[in-house]
């Protein structure tokens, strides 16, 4: 969907219109006619976010009651989600374009709803014969908005969209290779240093998580290296992003049941959400030195699988006794965690990954499931910013008994605990490889991708986490002063 800027009064505007209506507006500033005004007032008064549409003919009016009394985070979330309604609208009426103006508002209040519209226009449609109906264009009146603010936001929306599309396809036309050379590609136009490294340069590593979970698949592994540097960073050590990349998930030899194995092609969307991060950074020139490190395979049941009772040496020599094949993410972002620690010194590390069935059991598919080891002032800072962007987190806690439960007779530590707080243990896993570095997990396997259509989601990949890290890092130097 293209975002414009107009310049056209909307009143003279030949097209169908959204009017965004906002508290304590003056009735003679109101473009509707008196019958419509008091039909306007009648809904509004029994709902203070009701949606209203007249008939223009040949086109029509859509007017969104706005309550601005209540905070803005509340606000702007209703406002995503009033637009997604529009636009099903829209789609009904058979219109692909309209104009976005109100009274009563501001600027942040109509790009809330620009984004709305934005994400719920995304469908995942590259296989489909049929037309699938979309907005083209959405036209903003100037008097909201200025070209800088829709410039940045039009940036960070493709971003989202390309994460959204890499999360959708299938491992079949998106393996760890071509994911990689995605990614070289496209951080070469933005310039961002990337570093690509093979299957023999990752095992002549001692990387034992990556190199054991790839040794059941055809497809040789991939792990990339995301650097931006702006040259005046607020930060003198960089921020480091880890995220899960297994394009496809079987489970291993320890093979998913029934219908587990549905949409494991969004196994690999932290890794996809992690570098469209680092890529809307550096679009945006967000003066924060990030450094994305990306694990990549698939985790497959063949040739010399890994199996259960192996016993791996990770990356910072480490030994890992393997007790399930399925808890396979968290090897592959070990490597990259004690990596991203050895190679970077970052000043914090975050991880995102889909990676315990427990965290959506906790909390459902309403947020990211989270815990920090020496990052409390960061992790703040983020549940804030995840308020703000509706992309909200749960802190859960570590208490230190929590790691009797990955206790091993044969290794340093088992890959697994029991059932009980198992997203919690999976973070503890990890946190030992992130050692004396400040640290923060994100586990996103309630929210990456939804099986039924969500407010302004369609089914399948959401790039949930994206807006939380960008809004993140654009006010990243807080922590730094």
């Amino acid at each position: 969907m293209n975002i414009v800027i107009s310049n056209v009064e909307s009143g003279n505007y030949a097209g169908d219109v959204v009017f965004l209506y906002g508290d304590e507006v003056s009735r003679r500033m109101l473009p509707f006619k008196k019958d419509e005004l008091s039909v306007i007032e009648q809904r509004r008064a029994d709902d203070k976010e009701a949606i209203v549409r007249f008939d223009r003919l040949p086109y029509h009016i859509y007017v969104v009651c706005c309550d601005v009394d209540q905070n803005a985070e509340r606000l702007h979330e209703r406002l995503r989600r009033s637009a997604a309604k529009v636009r099903k609208m829209l789609v009904a009426d058979k219109s692909n374009e309209c104009m976005l103006t109100g009274q009563g508002i501001i600027t942040e209040d109509a790009l809330a709803f620009a984004e709305g519209m934005a994400l719920a226009d995304y469908s995942f449609d590259r296989y489909l014969n049929k037309k699938v109906e979309h907005i083209d264009c959405l036209y903003i009146d100037n008097i909201l908005v200025e070209e800088k603010d829709v410039d940045a936001f039009r940036r960070m929306l493709n971003r989202i969209y390309w994460c959204r599309e890499w999360v959708n396809t299938p491992v079949a036309d998106l393996n760890a290779v071509e994911f990689a050379d995605e990614l070289e590609s496209i951080a070469n136009d933005l310039g961002v240093k990337c570093t690509v490294l093979n299957k023999r340069q990752i095992e002549s590593l001692r990387m034992g998580g990556l190199t054991a979970v790839n040794k059941g698949s055809v497809d040789e592994p991939r792990f990339v290296v995301l650097e931006y540097k702006p040259k005046k960073a607020v930060n003198k050590k960089p921020l480091a992003l880890v995220g899960k990349g297994i394009m496809y998930d079987t489970g291993g030899l320890n093979i998913k049941p029934d219908d587990y194995m549905q949409e494991m092609k969004s196994d690999m969307a932290g890794a996809a959400t992690m570098a469209s991060v680092v890529f809307a950074a550096a679009e945006a020139q967000i003066p924060v030195w990030t450094v994305a490190c990306l694990p990549l395979t698939d985790n497959r049941p063949g040739f010399n699988a890994y199996a259960a009772d192996d016993i791996l040496t990770m990356y910072n020599g480490m030994t890992v006794e393997v007790v399930n094949t399925d808890a396979e993410g968290r090897l592959i972002l070990a490597d990259a965690i004690a990596y991203a620690v050895d190679k970077y010194d970052p000043e914090l590390l975050i991880d995102m990954a889909t990676l315990t069935g427990a965290a959506v059991r906790a909390i459902g598919t309403y947020g990211i499931a989270a815990m920090q080891q020496g990052a409390q002032n960061a992790m703040n800072l983020l549940k804030i910013m995840g308020e703000q962007v509706y992309e909200r987190i749960a802190e859960f806690p570590f208490w230190e008994e929590y790691d009797e439960l990955l206790k091993s007779d044969m290794a340093d530590m088992k890959n697994c605990g029991i059932a009980q707080a198992g997203a919690i243990t999976a973070g503890k896993f990890l946190a030992r490889f992130a050692g004396k570095t400040p640290y923060i997990h994100l586990d996103i396997a309630g929210v990456a991708y939804f099986s039924k259509e969500q407010p302004y989601y369609a089914v399948g990949a959401s790039a949930y986490g994206m807006r939380l890290l960008y809004a993140f890092m654009q006010v990243y130097d807080a922590l730094e002063n």
